[in-house]
């Protein structure tokens, strides 16, 4: 996958000119998973699709796009499970988790892909830091891709110590809000940099916390905060980004540029970082696509849609094209007025169950053809 290695390789993460690259690398993509993968293939042949409809870059929306809730109910594989090198699950807070399996070259491309993206971003960095995960702590028993995406977080400053919101006691989580609370005020003397990443419910309910304690704290000015997984089972709580980060910056003494969100899902692989005015702009990596919650025809600029990502990282599983149950908008990179180029994308929220059951009905039969 000649195409695939250049895209993941080139220099420029948010680059204009990589169309030409970005459609190889998928057809060279979807030639391999319809070789490899007989429930795929009959899949796309279920929706009338064949290689000879790709023939250009603006073709790649003629791909069939995979429902998230397909692959609660199907497992795809394009290789065998023993040359799987990792595995991460999504919460499965919606019902059945769904299983994402990693093969050695997207794992070994996806580091470079990540390591370009922190960069790029300035999330790296040389200076010992202190962190608080605003989520699960590791454990052999949790194979979510969120808890191993928070936990890679900590690696992007040399750890001087972690604290975990939620604590392993070997067969279940527990709250740990107390040790949360003391960790902070302890960090808070020291000469090192804070980082707090996580869920942004957490976020909220812990500086609601600080405020109730009034305890206001004034943490090293290099500290960051990112956050990245939506606000799930807490939505009926959920405030706007910037009354959040005004909330935290109060009780935290971080500066509010000092605030990172990412968007992502453990069936794309793609992360999506916010540029300085909290836009996810589209990196090379990928292509976003909104299409329209009955026909799944694709959407122009500034329609809301059910939110399509396309990547062709993984050889392990077909998940080229992916159709989430998120609502979003695409911009013109031009409308943010950060710099960059790229289109960005807003999620406006989750079409819910029914909208779920209409991707499926309007991707056609797949789950009935794959019974």
């Amino acid at each position: 996958m000649y195409n695939r290695t250049k895209l993941f390789l080139h220099k420029n993460v948010y680059s204009k000119n990589t169309d030409d690259i970005f459609f190889g690398a998928v057809r060279e993509n979807i030639e391999w998973h319809i070789s490899h993968c007989v429930k795929y293939a009959r899949l796309l042949e279920t929706q009338g699709f064949t290689l000879q409809k790709l023939k250009s870059y603006e073709d790649i929306y003629r791909l069939p796009p995979i429902p998230t809730l397909f692959l609660k109910k199907h497992e795809l594989f394009s290789m065998p499970l023993q040359k799987i090198h990792m595995q991460s699950t999504t919460s499965g807070t919606s019902g059945t988790p769904v299983k994402v399996g990693f093969d050695k070259s997207a794992m070994l491309l996806g580091l470079n892909m990540l390591r370009k993206t922190f960069f790029y971003h300035k999330m790296i960095s040389a200076v010992p830091t202190n962190y608080i995960v605003l989520g699960y702590e590791p454990s052999t028993h949790n194979h979510m891709g969120a808890v191993r995406t928070a936990y890679a977080a900590t690696l992007l400053a040399p750890p001087l110590h972690r604290e975990y919101a939620l604590k392993d006691t070997g067969t279940e989580y527990v709250l740990n809000e107390e040790g949360v609370l003391n960790a902070l005020i302890t960090y808070s003397k020291k000469p090192f940099p804070v980082r707090i990443n996580g869920f942004p419910a957490y976020l909220y309910f812990l500086v609601e916390k600080l405020k109730q304690e009034k305890i206001r704290l004034s943490l090293h000015p290099k500290s960051l905060i990112f956050l990245g997984g939506g606000w799930k089972k807490f939505a009926a709580q959920k405030v706007d980004k910037q009354t959040l980060y005004k909330m935290a910056e109060e009780q935290l003494g971080i500066a509010e540029q000092r605030f990172h969100e990412f968007f992502g899902v453990v069936e794309h692989n793609v992360p999506y970082c916010d540029c300085k005015n909290h836009h996810f702009h589209v990196p090379v990596y990928s292509r976003v696509l909104i299409r329209d919650i009955h026909s799944l025809e694709p959407l122009p600029y500034g329609k809301p849609g059910l939110l399509n990502l396309i990547t062709p990282l993984l050889k392990s599983m077909p998940l080229t094209s992916i159709l989430t149950d998120d609502i979003a908008v695409l911009h013109r990179g031009e409308e943010c007025g950060c710099g960059i180029s790229a289109p960005y994308f807003e999620v406006l929220g989750r079409a819910g169950l029914q909208g779920i059951k209409t991707c499926a009905a309007g991707a056609g039969s797949m789950l009935e053809e794959l019974k």
